[in-house]
Formats: structure tokens, sequence, C-alpha cells
């Protein structure tokens, strides 16, 4: 029998777990991770009418340190469209909203180079004028797999991320921008250890798009990577990119959230495709102390909304296990 997404998850807890800023102790930081955004199309339209996508999940975000997201379209306003079932290209106007919620975005997945290479680098440009940092792609193959580092409240935090979900081509190389791949197993091992030795990072997390479309459970390669990362010194694993959750998991005492499915994406029908959690977790000197996910619903337009009593995985140190959390 194949396991499921709840198989992966363990009994009910009907309150949650503390992770309130106030409660975290003032060397502690509280990042959060959210899934897939794509702001062209109706998400875009929102935008250019002057609507915030982000508003129902704001006040939510605005409790992190750091926020985190997968940008899962180009922004730029030239290139040709790549002879793919789906390209996305947002305008540049996009980019002041996506700045309002965020710090920093993943841009290693499988459509940010859907307008070719010339709409990418102009994307880079875009974003560095905006003062939005990303990682996980770049001018270069040393840009794309280099961390983005953030330091909150005495932490040096690495941010690292990856597409194995082709095409290829989209691959930084030398002198090529790019997307950092995720398939050179031995690469990634490096750019890990390297974040500990070469840039100091107190804490390692590689945030993964991974995974096959609308599969409710980790391939086998998911689950044997991420714990390879782990025991290579990642203290924390989160993934995206199947459109739907995929259930969670600790090794060795440390969280593994394989796809935080969509977060504001129009052009799903089906309650897994629209259904996606937002990932919360305490940081602290020895690695992640609490983490939750938070269930949202997706609307006709593809605009997340939280619902505050779904389960979803959650758990603490000394956990060997997920938990499910409700409320909050």
């Amino acid at each position: 029998m194949r396991p499921t997404a709840t198989s992966l998850l363990l009994p009910l807890v009907l309150s949650a777990l503390p992770l309130s800023v106030a409660q975290a102790a003032r060397d502690s930081v509280e990042i959060a991770f959210v899934g897939d955004i794509m702001v062209a199309e109706t998400p875009g339209e929102l935008i250019a009418r002057g609507a915030d996508p982000f508003a129902p999940l704001a006040a939510w975000l605005r409790r992190a340190d750091v926020r985190i997201g997968n940008l899962e379209c180009v922004v730029a306003t030239g290139g040709t469209a790549l002879d793919k079932p789906f390209t996305f290209r947002a305008d540049p106007r996009t980019l002041p909203v996506l700045a309002r919620h965020f710090d920093a975005f993943s841009l290693a997945n499988n459509h940010s180079g859907d307008f070719g290479k010339a709409a990418f680098a102009e994307q880079l440009g875009l974003m560095r004028r905006a003062g939005l940092p990303y990682f996980g792609g770049g001018a270069d193959l040393e840009e794309a797999h280099a961390p983005w580092i953030v330091e909150r409240n005495g932490l040096r935090i690495a941010l690292l991320g990856y597409v194995e979900f082709k095409p290829r081509s989209f691959e930084a190389d030398a002198g090529r921008p790019g997307v950092a791949w995720g398939g050179e197993d031995e690469q990634v091992i490096e750019d890990i250890i390297a974040a500990r030795t070469r840039h100091h990072a107190d804490l390692v997390i590689p945030f993964m798009h991974w995974g096959w479309e609308n599969e409710g459970y980790p391939s086998e390669r998911q689950k044997n990577f991420a714990r390879a990362m782990l025991d290579a010194g990642a203290d924390m694993v989160v993934g995206a990119h199947p459109h739907v959750t995929q259930g969670a998991e600790i090794h060795d005492g440390k969280p593994i959230v394989y796809s935080l499915g969509n977060f504001l994406f129009n052009g799903f029908d089906t309650e897994a495709t629209l259904t996606g959690w937002t990932l919360e977790a305490t940081l602290d000197k020895r690695g992640v102390a609490a983490w939750r996910t938070r269930v949202v619903r997706l609307d006709e337009n593809g605009v997340p909304h939280p619902d505050p009593e779904a389960a979803s995985p959650c758990g603490r140190r000394g956990d060997t296990q997920p938990r499910q959390c409700r409320g909050g």
C-alpha cells in the first residue's frame, strides 16, 4: 500500500504550539515559509487593480522575523514564451507588493525560465533594484548555489534553493543565468557544508522544488535525499512544487515538510490543489525549537485564506514524530 500524507502525521493536538515572537527567547528567530506563489494571470490582475492578494495572511506574515516564499513565475517585461504547457510572466509592478510581505524568495523552480534567459536576467536586476533578495537562482552557477544569509537576533541563517523538476535547461552555468539544480546530490551536500564552514551560518535550511505533481505523499527519492541533507548539517528541509501538501516527518530530531502546496496560484479546482500549508518555525542556536504548519484555502482567484479549524503537522524539540495542531 502506498503511504498517504495522513500516514506521515501523528495524533491530534487541539491547541497550537506556542510560537509567538513574544514567547520566544531573545536569541531566537521566527521564520515563516509559504509554498508556490504565482503573480501573473489572475493574481497579477488583482494587483494591477490595486488589490493585495496577500491581505488575508498579512497579519500572520507580519509576526515573523523572516518571511520566505517560492516565486513560481518570472517577473519581467521581455523574453519569449517557451514551448511548454504553462508559462508565467508577471509585471514588475507586482514587486512592491511582494516586498511588502516577504524578505526573500527562492527562484529555484520550473517556471523561472519560462521566457528565456534574458527575461530571467531582467528579473534578477529588477529584484536587486527593488531590494528584494533571492536565492536558488542567479547570474551564473556560483550565484545560483550561493546561500542567502540573513542575520536576526544574533542568529546567522543560510537559505539554499534547488529545483529537481525539469526542464533542466533553466539551470545556471558558468556565465549563464539560471536556477540551482538539485539533482546533483553531491553539489547540494557541498553547498550545505560550505554554508556552515565558509559562510559561518548557525543554521542551514534548503528549500526544495521537487516531487511529483498532485501526489499527496513524498517519493522515496525525496525521503532519502531529505534525510541525507539533514545528516550533512541542514537543520530543516522545506519543499514545494507538487501543488498539494505532502506530509511531514522528523529525522534525527529535525523536521522535514515535504511540500507546502499552493499559496497564491489561480487555475486549480480540486480540494487538494486548493489547500496549502504555511510553515512557521522558532530557530535558536541549537536548531529548530518548534515548528507548525497552518492550513490555507485558495479561493476562485487563487488567493489564500486561513482555515483555523483545520489540523496540520506540528512539532517541537524532542519529538520523534510530528503531531497535529489546529487553532490560532
